[in-house]
C-alpha cells in the first residue's frame, strides 16, 4: 500500500484562532451495549490518590452552592477560605478509614469547589485545609488536622478527645506556636452527604399569631429519657418526640408552640468527659447544619423532618434554640475541629492588637464574627435551611446581643438584624432573642427592633421578688402585668415582644425555685461555684424536701401565684417543661452537664404534680377564654368617651383607685387590676374581647380584705378562679362593694356580669 502524502502545516492567520493545547487523543470503544466515544479530560482531570493509586474523577464544579451538593448525578464541594492555599477533599470508609484526598481543582471568590461526578448520598468526607500556620495574624492552618465541613447537613460518630485534635504541639513550651502533625482524622466525627428528599405529609400550617402563642420550653432528650410510653431504645430521641402519648399531653396542656433546646449537632467539653459528664444542655455547636447524631434513632435527618411532620399535625409549633454566637471549638488553646483551620481569621473575632488571642464576648473563648460577610451568609443560609428544608417554624437566638454587635458595639441596624428584618423566609418566622451577653453593652432588653420578641428577665426577676413578700416592689409587679411597656412600647412594637418567664433551662426549676433557699450543684464538680447565686427563691422555713404539710402547701400555692401571674399578663408567656407538675432538679441551677436523672423530666408524677398539671391547663384555658389576657396592644389606662371605662386600672384593697402615694408605699404587697376588654381604643372590636375581668394579687403574709369595685354598665362579679382554692371550680356572684377577703399568699380571678341590654 502506498504511503498517504504528508499533510501540508497550515500556518495560522491574524483570521486563525490557534487552539490553546493539542486536541486530546480520542478513542472509539464498541461493546454489546453500543458505541461510545472516549474522550480522556472531557469528564474532568484525573487525581491521582495520595496513597493507594487509585484514580478518582473530579471537575471544576460550581462554587455556590456552598457544602456538599447532591444534584442527581454527582455532588459539588464548595468550601469558603478566603487565606488558604490549598484544600483537599478527603473520603472515608464507614469504618472512618480515609481512602481517598482530592484536591478542589478550583478558587473562585474566595472559594473552593469541586465536583465528583461518581459520588453519591451516604459518602463521607472531611476537609484538609493548606495554609500558613501564623497564630500573631490570626492563621491557624495545618493540613494534618481533618476538619468538618461548616455546611454539612449530617455528622455521623462521635467526637473522640485527643490530643491531635489540638493544632499545636501541647508538650511545647510555646503553647499555640508550636505546629503539631499527628493526623487528626481517627477522632473527629465524618461529614455525610444527602439526599434531602423527603415526602411532607401536609402542608404547612397557619402560624400562631403571636398574641395567642404559648411557648413550652423543653429538651429532645431530657423530655423523653424516662417517659413510660417512649419504648427505651427511641428514648432521648427525634422520634421519642413523636410519641403519641408525649404529642397528645403537649397538645392537650393548650400550649402552641415547643422550644427545643439546641439540636445542632454539638460535643461534650473535654474536662467534662474527664469528670464523667456530658454538655447536656448543647450550647457548644459543632455544625449549623446538621442535627445531633446522637438524637437521631435511625441515623437518618428524616427522623427530624417526621418529628416535625408530626407536630405540625397537631397543631404544635417548633422552634429551636439555635447558638450563632460561638463553636465548640474554644480559644487559642482549644481544638482545631472545623472553622479555626478552615479559616480562623474570618471566622472568629480576634484581638486587634494581637490576632493570636479571641475576643471573648460569650465567655465560651471565642466568637463568631457575624461582621464578615461570609460568616453571615453561614448564619442566614443556616436558618433559611432550617425554615424552609426543615420547616420549623421559628428560632430563640442564645446570647443574641453578640448577632447585633459590631466592632463598635451592639447596633440594632447591623448587618444580621438587617437581615433577618428584609429577608423573604426570616421575617415571616418567629425569631427571639435573649438579650444580652457578658461583652461590653451586652445587655440590650428592648434594644432590638421591630419583628423580634426578647426574653424578658425583668419579669422574671419581677415576680419572683413580689410573691417572695420583698417590699417595694408593687410597681414594677404592675408594669410586669401589664406588658413592660416601659421597655417595649416604642417603634409600633407590641405587649408580645416581652416573653415573659419565671423559670428556665438555666436557673432553678418551679418547684426547687420554692424549695431552696440556695444552689445544691455539688454534682456538677465545681465546689457549687457555677450557677447564679442571685436565685431569689425561698425554702419556706426547710431547705429541700420536708413532710411538713404547711410548707408544702405554701409551696405549692406559691408556684399556682407564679403560673397565675405568667398566663394572666399581657406578653407572651413561657412554661419550663414539667414545671406545670413540679418536677425538681434537687436544687441543681445549672444542670448544663448533667445527662442524669437530675436534669431528666421525671414522669412519675405525685399528687400535686396531678393537681397542679389541672391548675395549669385551667390557667391556659382562661387565657384563650379571656382575650384581654393577651391583648394585642399595650394598656394605656384612658378613659373610653362613650362607656366612660378605662382598658386598665388599679385598685387598692379599699377599692380606691392607686395613686402616687400607694404605688410608692414600700409595705404595699396587695393590689387589684381591672382589665376592660370593652376600651377599644380603634372602636374595632374582634370576637370576645369585650370580656372584662378583675385580679386581685395579695403578696402578704396575711389576709387581705378587698372592696370590689362597681364598673359602668356592668352588674356584678362572677368569681372564677382562687389559687388558694385551686379545686373550688363553682363560679358563684359577687355584687358591687362586697367584701372579699382575699387570703394570704393568692391570686383571685373574677368575670364582669353585665347588664342586659
Amino acid at each position: 500500500m502506498a504511503k498517504a502524502p504528508p499533510k501540508k502545516v497550515v500556518k495560522p492567520t491574524a483570521s486563525v484562532t490557534p487552539p490553546i493545547k493539542p486536541q486530546a487523543q480520542v478513542d472509539v470503544e464498541v461493546t454489546e451495549q453500543g458505541v461510545r466515544l472516549i474522550h480522556p479530560y472531557s469528564d474532568g482531570e484525573l487525581v491521582k490518590n495520595f496513597d493507594s493509586g487509585h484514580k478518582t474523577r473530579v471537575r471544576e464544579g460550581l462554587p455556590v452552592p456552598l457544602g456538599a451538593t447532591w444534584d442527581g448525578l454527582g455532588v459539588n464541594f464548595a468550601l469558603f477560605s478566603a487565606n488558604a492555599t490549598k484544600v483537599e477533599l478527603c473520603l472515608f470508609n464507614e469504618e472512618g478509614e480515609e481512602y481517598d484526598r482530592i484536591e478542589l481543582p478550583e478558587y473562585t471568590d474566595e472559594v473552593w469547589h469541586g465536583y465528583l461526578p461518581d459520588a453519591r448520598p451516604g459518602m463521607l468526607y472531611g476537609y484538609r485545609v493548606h495554609g500558613p500556620y501564623a497564630p500573631h495574624d490570626g492563621h491557624r492552618f495545618n493540613p494534618a488536622k481533618l476538619l468538618l465541613d461548616p455546611y454539612a447537613k449530617q455528622i455521623v460518630g462521635d467526637l473522640k478527645w485527643d490530643d491531635a485534635l489540638f493544632a499545636y504541639d501541647m508538650e511545647s513550651d510555646k503553647k499555640d506556636l508550636h505546629l503539631d502533625d499527628r493526623d487528626s482524622g481517627p477522632f473527629l466525627p465524618k461529614c455525610r452527604v444527602i439526599d434531602p428528599a423527603f415526602s411532607w405529609a401536609r402542608s404547612r400550617k397557619n402560624p400562631v399569631p403571636w398574641e395567642k402563642t404559648i411557648i413550652y420550653e423543653t429538651h429532645v432528650r431530657g423530655y423523653t429519657m424516662r417517659h413510660p410510653a417512649v419504648p427505651e431504645h427511641l428514648r432521648g430521641t427525634f422520634s421519642a418526640m413523636t410519641t403519641p402519648q408525649i404529642v397528645d399531653y403537649i397538645k392537650s396542656l393548650g400550649v402552641t408552640s415547643i422550644e427545643l433546646m439546641p439540636i445542632h449537632a454539638f460535643t461534650d467539653d473535654r474536662h467534662l468527659q474527664e469528670k464523667g459528664l456530658h454538655n447536656y444542655w448543647g450550647y457548644n455547636t459543632l455544625s449549623f447544619f446538621a442535627p445531633h447524631p446522637q438524637y437521631m434513632a435511625t441515623h437518618t435527618i428524616n427522623e427530624f423532618k417526621q418529628m416535625i411532620a408530626t407536630l405540625h399535625a397537631a397543631e404544635i409549633e417548633v422552634i429551636l434554640d439555635v447558638v450563632y454566637n460561638h463553636t465548640a471549638e474554644g480559644n487559642e488553646l482549644g481544638p482545631t475541629l472545623s472553622f479555626k483551620g478552615i479559616d480562623n481569621a474570618s471566622y472568629y473575632r480576634l484581638m486587634p492588637e494581637n490576632r493570636r488571642y479571641y475576643i471573648n464576648d460569650t465567655g465560651t473563648g471565642n466568637t463568631l464574627n457575624l461582621s464578615h460577610p461570609r460568616v453571615l451568609q453561614m448564619v442566614t443560609d443556616s436558618l433559611r435551611y432550617w425554615a424552609t428544608e426543615m420547616q420549623v417554624d421559628g428560632f430563640r437566638f442564645d446570647l443574641a446581643t453578640i448577632l447585633g454587635r459590631e466592632s463598635y458595639g451592639f447596633d440594632e441596624g447591623c448587618g444580621f438584624l438587617d437581615t433577618c428584618r428584609q429577608d423573604p423566609i426570616l421575617s415571616q418566622c418567629k425569631l427571639i432573642a435573649e438579650p444580652w451577653d457578658c461583652g461590653p453593652g451586652g445587655y440590650q432588653v428592648g434594644g432590638f427592633p421591630p419583628g423580634w420578641v426578647e426574653w424578658n428577665d425583668r419579669f422574671r426577676d419581677s415576680v419572683r421578688k413580689f410573691w417572695r413578700g420583698d417590699e417595694g416592689q408593687l410597681a414594677q409587679f404592675a408594669t410586669r402585668l401589664s406588658g413592660s411597656a416601659d421597655i417595649f412600647n416604642h417603634r409600633g412594637r407590641k405587649p408580645y415582644a416581652s416573653v415573659n418567664f419565671i423559670t428556665a433551662h438555666d436557673g432553678f426549676t418551679l418547684n426547687d425555685l420554692v424549695s431552696y433557699q440556695d444552689k445544691h450543684n455539688e454534682e456538677n464538680g465545681e465546689d457549687s461555684k457555677d450557677g447564679t447565686d442571685n436565685n431569689i427563691s425561698a425554702n419556706y422555713g426547710v431547705e429541700g424536701q420536708t413532710d411538713d404539710p404547711a410548707i408544702n402547701e405554701l409551696r405549692l400555692r406559691q408556684m399556682r401565684n407564679m403560673l397565675a401571674t405568667l398566663f394572666f399578663s399581657q406578653g407572651t408567656p413561657m412554661l419550663l417543661a414539667g414545671d406545670e407538675f413540679a418536677r425538681s432538679q434537687n436544687g441543681n441551677n445549672n444542670a448544663y452537664c448533667q445527662d442524669t436523672p437530675i436534669a431528666w423530666v421525671n414522669w412519675n408524677i405525685e399528687d400535686k404534680g396531678r393537681s397542679l398539671i389541672l391548675f395549669t391547663y385551667r390557667l391556659i384555658a382562661l387565657r384563650a377564654r379571656f382575650p384581654i389576657l393577651h391583648r394585642g396592644r399595650f394598656l394605656t389606662g384612658q378613659v373610653h368617651e362613650k362607656l366612660n371605662v378605662k382598658d386598665v386600672s388599679w385598685f387598692q384593697p379599699n377599692a380606691e383607685e392607686m395613686n402616687d402615694e400607694a404605688w410608692g408605699d414600700a409595705h404595699a404587697k396587695s393590689i387589684g387590676m381591672l382589665l376592660d376588654g370593652r376600651a377599644q381604643p380603634t372602636g374595632l372590636t374582634r370576637y370576645g374581647s369585650l370580656s372584662t375581668v378583675l385580679l386581685l394579687f395579695n403578696a402578704a403574709h396575711e389576709d387581705v380584705v378587698f372592696s370590689l369595685p362597681s364598673v359602668a354598665h356592668g352588674e356584678s362579679w362572677r368569681h372564677i378562679l382562687d389559687t388558694y382554692q385551686p379545686d373550688d371550680i363553682n363560679e358563684r356572684n359577687f355584687e358591687f362593694g362586697s367584701q372579699y377577703t382575699c387570703p394570704s399568699r393568692s391570686v383571685v380571678l373574677f368575670e364582669l356580669m353585665s347588664l342586659p341590654k
